[in-house]
């Protein structure tokens, strides 16, 4: 099966986002995101738009599940250098501990947390998340201070211009 990419305006795969948000949020019955475009003007990467609505929504879903009762994300897009777009996920929820960092991202894993236990997954949404952003030439990190202390979930992938 051939995969189809082509240049995506990354405005376009947060609209989706923000319709996920939504849902979401009328799920849970909670305050919604905040989101921060900082880049002027148009932001393409490279990819297949169900793929890359794939990743952002399992990083929100990620992040209203393990967000308790209040609900506080902020969804950030930046453009550090010409070559790269950073879309983050930032929570301030369960939060993960650092020895569990790198390994959230393998297939089957989840982290060993107080309340984790609590949330349903399969442990095969970062393992998907990864796959996708590294075909795609990118990478995907988690930053987290510890369990109570939130978490934040970084997606780099290659900035592309139209020719």
């Amino acid at each position: 099966m051939t995969i189809r990419r082509k240049p995506l305006i990354l405005a376009l795969l947060l609209a989706v986002l923000a319709a996920a948000g939504l849902f979401l949020y009328r799920r849970s019955q909670s305050p919604p995101m905040a989101a921060r475009l900082l880049p002027e003007g148009e932001v393409l990467v490279i990819g297949n738009p169900e793929e890359l609505r794939t990743v952002i929504f399992n990083l929100f879903d990620n992040a209203v599940k393990y967000s308790g009762e209040k609900k506080d994300i902020v969804v950030d897009v930046r453009t550090p250098n010409m070559d790269s777009v950073l879309l983050s996920v930032q929570d301030r929820g369960i939060g993960i501990p650092k020895s569990e960092l790198k390994r959230i991202f393998k297939r089957f894993h989840r982290a060993q947390t107080a309340t984790a236990g609590q949330v349903k997954g399969t442990g095969l949404g970062l393992f998907i998340v990864r796959s996708v952003v590294r075909r795609y030439g990118g990478d995907v990190y988690a930053e987290s201070a510890g369990e109570g202390r939130g978490s934040t979930f970084v997606i780099r992938l290659p900035r592309v211009y139209r020719a």
